[in-house]
């Protein structure tokens, strides 16, 4: 008899060796199944047979976080990694039947990406440069007195910021992509960018004239970096004044400091320019598969979110702009 406990156990295993999962997916489904678990088994009582969950146990659980007052997107969220585990152990002979196949997904609200514009895009990177940057800072007073606009630590770092944003704008990339980027990913004399998506499923991104400046403008601070910090074998493309790869967490915050110090939008974040990137692709004629395997995406339905925020932006010109709307 197989207890839910060991078949967590093997489906965890699963998700990180054979089907290759993020990190973080792999640690936010342990989270959710790890819930399931506790709700399943009280203290101090032995974990109940895999066999004997039905959809009826699966639905009291839903019902259980609904009184608890969780958002439907974090429903949602446990019950997508519920079903997908139950859809292992049926591939997997541990069961016969999907116990939560049965089991209604809460109804979320479609949501449309808000999107930069082309040109609020085009002033964010070409106000992200040292000059510029220095005295935003120095107006704000985000800079001690002694700091000034000739800082060359400053300056390099937004050189190298330059480089991240013009990166993740012009491939469409999201951010884990972005910091798992090794040296031997770009092909500079064909300017294209070798990426290992979700899955580690691997496609081929071409980037254009403004990455290559700010990746060339790069280059010599990059190889500075690894001088200094001798991590010459970090093959990381961005690096930290340390010579570290940089995280998810790090890149985050380049975006959101410089959408704070040069837009009225200081909300923009990584994956705000993965959204500005599909859009703008779309809006100027590009057909939806092939904005489809730029991004990366397994399937059709998750692009065409983007038709909804170009059709959105169309109606609000139109309604400014036409004299009988």
């Amino acid at each position: 008899m197989v207890t839910i406990e060991a078949a967590i156990m093997k489906f965890l295993h699963y998700l990180k060796y054979v089907r290759n999962a993020s990190s973080k997916t792999t640690e936010n489904y342990k989270v959710d199944l790890e819930q399931f678990l506790g709700y399943l088994t009280p203290p101090g009582e032995t974990p109940m047979a895999l066999e004997a969950i039905d959809h009826l146990t699966v639905r009291e659980f839903v019902n259980d976080l609904y009184d608890r007052g969780l958002q439907k997107s974090s429903i949602a969220r446990k019950l997508a990694a519920i079903r997908s585990f139950f859809r292992y152990c049926v591939r997997e002979h541990a069961l016969k039947k999907d116990p939560a196949a049965l089991v209604s997904r809460p109804k979320l609200p479609k949501r449309v990406p808000q999107v930069s514009t082309p040109e609020e895009m085009k002033n964010l990177l070409d106000s992200t440069v040292p000059e510029n940057v220095a005295q935003a800072m120095l107006q704000r007073k985000r800079l001690h007195r002694k700091a000034t606009s000739t800082n060359s630590a400053a300056n390099n770092r937004t050189v190298r910021d330059r480089a991240i944003l013009e990166v993740l704008y012009g491939c469409g990339l999201r951010v884990s992509e972005l910091t798992g980027l090794n040296m031997s990913s770009i092909d500079a004399g064909e300017e294209t960018i070798n990426v290992y998506g979700k899955r580690r499923k691997e496609r081929v991104v071409p980037y254009g004239k403004k990455a290559r400046e700010a990746l060339e403008q790069y280059w010599p601070l990059r190889q500075n970096i690894v001088k200094r910090s001798k991590s010459a074998r970090n093959q990381a493309v961005f690096l930290n004044q340390r010579g570290g790869r940089l995280t998810n967490r790090a890149v985050f915050n380049v975006v959101r400091k410089y959408s704070r110090l040069l837009t009225q939008n200081p909300d923009l974040h990584p994956h705000s320019l993965r959204h500005a990137f599909a859009t703008h692709l779309l809006a100027d004629g590009a057909d939806l598969r092939t904005i489809q395997e730029l991004l990366g995406h397994a399937s059709l339905s998750s692009t065409q979110r983007y038709t909804h925020a170009t059709i959105e932006q169309l109606a609000g010109i139109y309604g400014k702009a036409h004299p009988h709307a």
